[in-house]
């Protein structure tokens, strides 16, 4: 079975090589229409075209389908897929796999080819201190990945260039970051919700925590509220998303297809976050010009690629107020998620 690698962030151990000068054409201006708001959150949608062909599937559609399988090696930084199935497998930076010695988030956004062999994929752990089976779990692979990390904080943990640190510390310093964010979403969320949302099977577990009843039922309103906007036009290939009238993030595909799939898990996201800074000072949502600006603003920054398997290459580009990752290959780009600063 052939063994390649992929990196969740260009300071993991798995890095196959240097990080090179980015010759990649700078991303293309897009159309963005709104803000549709709900008390705090407010979104913007980015049209433009669709890719052709196939959509992959998501991470939850292929472990649903037992096309895929997260596994655990033993070390908190590093689990393996692989995908079993005959379609290619969309796994996004911050999916969260529920499971194993400890929930984990993934750190890259990759295109998983059809029989892709085993890979090792780095991660970072959002339930600190079990390691062990939790309840009737297989503590060896991961069931689900139904949740996306919910804070714009602990993605750029994840993935954000870092002060520097001492050689191999980069990780280390990574994962007590994003422990740290797991633990203040939860005490956000439980001030809004006026609930405990830690679980008692595992009261550090990000995942459980995002299940809990009353979060859910908050959650519940803003999708209702703006769910269907998204799908209302087949140009949409992507969103913005600003809470308390600052923008936070934004995620563009490759198609529609992609996006509509990818829809539900990022408005959950999105909408969890809001629920945690309800007790923030707010503004009123800004017009959907600065959201393309937001879009537009790394495009002039230079550029960082790392090449990965299958032919992917993940480029950042980092301007002084956010920062871009891009997942791509030779067809052109799969993924852009922009973060702000």
């Amino acid at each position: 079975m052939r063994l390649s690698t992929l990196l969740g962030n260009s300071f993991a151990v798995l890095l196959m090589s240097a990080v090179v000068a980015a010759a990649a054409t700078s991303p293309a201006p897009e159309q963005v229409s709104g803000p549709i708001s709900h008390e705090n959150l407010s979104v913007y949608f980015v049209h433009g075209p669709s890719k052709a062909g196939p959509v992959p599937l998501t991470l939850q559609e292929a472990l649903a389908k037992g096309a895929v399988r997260v596994s655990e090696t033993g070390t908190v930084n590093t689990l393996t897929i692989e995908n079993f199935g005959d379609e290619a497998v969309f796994v996004q930076a911050g999916d969260v796999v529920k499971g194993g010695r400890q929930d984990r988030t993934l750190t890259v956004s990759l295109l998983l080819p059809p029989k892709s062999g085993r890979i090792p994929i780095a991660s970072f752990c959002v339930e600190h201190g079990r390691w062990s089976p939790r309840g009737a779990e297989d503590a060896k692979s991961f069931a689900s990945s139904a949740s996306t990390v919910p804070s714009r904080e602990m993605k750029l943990a994840m993935q954000a260039p870092l002060p520097a640190a001492p050689a191999g510390e980069s990780v280390g310093l990574r994962q007590q970051k994003v422990w740290a964010g797991v633990a203040t979403a939860q005490e956000r969320l439980a001030a809004a919700t006026g609930a405990d949302v830690r679980a008692p099977a595992s009261t550090s577990s990000l995942q459980l925590a995002l299940e809990n009843k009353k979060l859910a039922e908050m959650r519940a309103a803003y999708v209702a509220a703006l769910k269907a906007a998204g799908e209302s036009r087949d140009d949409i290939v992507g969103y913005v998303f600003a809470v308390n009238g600052k923008i936070n993030s934004a995620e563009v595909y490759e198609s529609n297809g992609l996006f509509r799939k990818m829809w539900p898990k990022l408005l959950d996201a999105s909408a969890t976050e809001a629920i945690a800074n309800r007790g923030d000072a707010k503004a009123a949502p800004p017009e959907a010009k600065a959201a393309h600006a937001f879009l537009n603003a790394p495009a002039a920054a230079p550029a960082k690629e790392t090449p990965l398997s299958f032919g992917v290459n993940r480029i950042m580009r980092e301007s002084a107020e956010e920062v871009m990752f891009e997942t791509a290959h030779a067809d052109g780009f799969v993924h852009r998620s922009y973060l702000a600063k």
